[in-house]
């Protein structure tokens, strides 16, 4: 515990505090911080959303500049993992429980209410899916890669230390080493904590609700959410203690293992041919309308509510929650070029998230025809968490199917929850990549007690929103991570021209030898001829 700094004992001091507010006065603290988010929705909506595209915006435009050719780590330095270790990370810290538990509920909540067309018509099915393709796609994965690229840029380019406040030394110089440092790595380990401990609640609810749904003897309470939580608890911090590269990365093959597999049988047992369909119509209309979708603040229509319900909500969820997944991605892809960084965090994902809801989501709408409502009234009546089990209830071999799927849903909890501790132990140890174990049980441990006792009050509503809020505290902090990257990429000028001249002098080599070899063809040519 020698390498503690103070940013652990200051969040560990608000964290410890705010579960006390919690469990004490859980009605007080959704209240509060409830008129606190609609303020925050209200009058800084247009920010959120302005912020957002300018994410993906600078994104595109490193893919695209003579810097996306600069290798994050040493010019000679080869990637630490391979790609399809590399995307499984990706997957599982990204947003995989995420995908699971929405796959079936966001595109039937926006079938019944969607922004703008007729409910349970054709437009509003198409629309359902387009702005599930929308929340989940571009947008979320770029602002992940900014917090990732630049965490990861100064880390492995210019050994600074793996904290988020490093990254803005280029604009505040020494005085992040100061106060101001502090305050910034305190904001990141408060999204972080308090993130991962509202999905622990959300996520054990959800299992629960999982083993309620196949097992009559197993009922979905707040004591067996608790012996979820609790068992959770033991398999993520077993996984911690044994590291990154045995614990975290034979969980996250799981993972894909198990989705790819689970995504696979709904293909091929649901309406294939339509899924199909559903994804290249989709895809297509994303594209088409994705600069409307991502400039449009309802200024001039009536679904201002909807917009702050779903759109706003999802792009703070996002970065609030990109200091913990930025921190991970950045860990993990040492010795990736800029551009290849970018593509593979930002492509590959929304490819993959934009066919699962196809798979989920469009089969979900259409057995709800099928079912006449039947599968919106399950997921209304009995929670969100039944939308994915009653969908599957719906095919052959279901009770397999379920059983996969609750184990993947554990899977990438102990997965998501060990990433987290992770993290904060590399946040609040000046960014060692290798944090002492006790460190990761500590934060483990205040992890699963936030859910726990809040989840037993009923704060964690409560817990949720205070992540929101600190959202936009970190909003301003990207925007300057944003301005830091481009001052110090612009300094690297040398190493582009030095590139410029290398494969110059390759181009005028290959010229030389090709003119070289045509010479010697004409000469053999004119022998030939005598």
């Amino acid at each position: 515990m020698r390498k503690l700094t103070p940013v652990f004992y200051i969040s560990f001091f608000i964290a410890f505090l705010f579960i006390l507010w919690g469990a004490a006065a859980p009605e007080h603290v959704n209240e509060t911080l409830g008129t606190i988010q609609s303020f925050i929705s209200e009058q800084f909506g247009w920010f959120y959303l302005l912020s957002a595209t300018g994410f993906v915006i600078f994104a595109i435009y490193l893919i695209f500049s003579p810097y996306g050719r600069i290798r994050l780590g040493k010019s000679d330095e080869k990637p630490e993992y391979n790609y399809f270790t590399w995307f499984a990370f990706l997957f599982t810290a990204g947003m995989g429980i995420g995908l699971v538990f929405w796959g079936v509920a966001e595109p039937l909540y926006h079938y019944y209410g969607p922004p703008s067309s007729e409910p349970e018509s054709s437009a509003a099915a198409a629309a359902a899916l387009q702005y599930s393709f929308f929340h989940w796609g571009i947008h979320p994965w770029a602002i992940y890669a900014i917090v990732a690229l630049s965490l990861a840029y100064f880390k492995f380019r210019h050994d600074a230390p793996g904290v988020v406040s490093a990254s803005l030394r280029p604009i505040f110089g020494s005085r992040v080493d100061g106060p101001l440092g502090t305050i910034v790595n305190v904001i990141v380990v408060f999204a972080t904590i308090f993130g991962v401990a509202t999905s622990l609640g959300f996520g054990a609810a959800q299992v629960t609700g999982g083993l309620s749904y196949t097992f009559d003897f197993m009922t979905n309470n707040i004591g067996t959410q608790l012996i979820v939580i609790a068992f959770i608890t033991v398999l993520y911090l077993l996984s911690a203690g044994t590291g990154l590269n045995r614990g975290i990365r034979i969980l996250s093959m799981t993972n894909i293992v198990l989705a790819v597999g689970l995504m696979l049988f709904l293909l091929a047992v649901g309406p294939t041919v339509y899924i199909f369909d559903v994804f290249t119509t989709t895809l297509g209309s994303y594209i088409q309308n994705f600069p409307s979708m991502s400039f449009n603040t309802a200024a001039f229509s009536g679904d201002r509510a909807w917009l702050e319900s779903w759109t706003i909500f999802y792009w703070a969820w996002w970065i609030a929650w990109s200091p913990f997944v930025g921190t991970f991605i950045a860990r993990v892809s040492r010795g990736r070029t800029i551009r290849e960084f970018m593509l593979g965090v930002i492509a590959v994902p929304t490819l993959f998230g934009a066919f699962w809801f196809s798979v989920f989501g469009g089969t979900g709408i259409s057995a709800d025809g099928l079912m006449n409502g039947g599968l919106y009234e399950i997921m209304s009546n009995q929670g969100d968490e039944f939308a994915l089990f009653s969908l599957l209830d719906e095919f052959p071999l279901a009770a397999f199917m379920i059983t996969i799927a609750i184990l993947l849903i554990i899977s990438f909890f102990v997965t998501s929850a060990d990433s987290a501790t992770f993290v904060l132990g590399m946040q609040t140890t000046n960014g060692s990549l290798n944090p002492p174990v006790s460190v990761k049980m500590v934060w483990g441990a205040i992890q699963s007690s936030a859910a726990a006792v809040l989840l037993y009050f009923g704060g964690l509503g409560g817990l949720e929103t205070a992540m929101i809020i600190a959202a936009l505290p970190f909003t301003f902090i990207m925007l300057l991570m944003v301005v830091s990257i481009l001052k110090s990429l612009k300094s690297e000028r040398h190493v582009i021209q030095s590139d410029k001249a290398v494969i110059q002098a390759e181009r005028n080599k290959l010229r030389e030898e090709k003119e070289r070899l045509q010479k010697e063809k004409e000469d053999l040519k004119k022998q030939v001829n005598k």
